[in-house]
């Protein structure tokens, strides 16, 4: 099987190959960490880790934050449709992205990645894992999971490039997708 030719006759996969490690990694990682959350943790029974870190495992039916977690089952099948919609876009965007475009393909990985991790629990189960609780005195930050990190970092990477990179970008004439 021939590999997808660019425009430019190359194989878009060249210099991307970095990219796509990173986004089967973060599913990897994200699947694996919840997989042990849910065979080792107690539903909503905190493993204290420091006096600000608990480990607890939950299910979110929601968004993030929870956010319409109680709509009665409707916004499973819309979350799905949602991640499924960013991830092609998301996958689209690395296609046309220059190589050299290292910064903000990373950034997309990581975003990909994420998105596919949560994806997958969504699918599979109707819900999402979270089970990373980070709080002071009484005040608890919602739970979240690996995928929800790597979806942060990648989302804060990618203001990072936008606001540093484009410039650069623009000196030397790469495509920014």
């Amino acid at each position: 099987m021939a590999a997808a030719l660019s425009p430019d006759g190359q194989s878009w996969i060249n210099g991307r190959q970095p990219w796509l490690v990173l986004v089967v990694a973060v599913v990897v990682l994200d699947q694996v960490a919840k997989s042990l959350a849910s065979s080792n943790l107690g539903y909503g029974q905190p493993l204290v880790i420091t006096s600000f870190f608990n480990l607890t495992l939950l299910h979110n039916t929601g968004a993030a934050f929870s956010f319409l977690s109680d709509a009665g089952g409707w916004q499973r099948w819309f979350f799905v449709f949602i991640s499924v919609a960013v991830s092609i876009a998301i996958i689209v965007w690395m296609l046309r992205l220059a190589a050299e475009a290292r910064l903000l393909g990373y950034s997309l990985a990581l975003v990909l990645g994420g998105a596919l991790g949560n994806l997958w629990d969504r699918i599979a189960m109707g819900y999402v894992v979270d089970f990373i609780q980070v709080h002071y005195r009484d005040y608890y930050w919602p739970a979240f999971n690996v995928a929800d990190s790597a979806i942060c970092v990648g989302a804060a990477l990618l203001l990072l490039d936008a606001l540093l990179m484009e410039k650069i970008r623009l000196k030397r004439g790469i495509n920014n997708g």
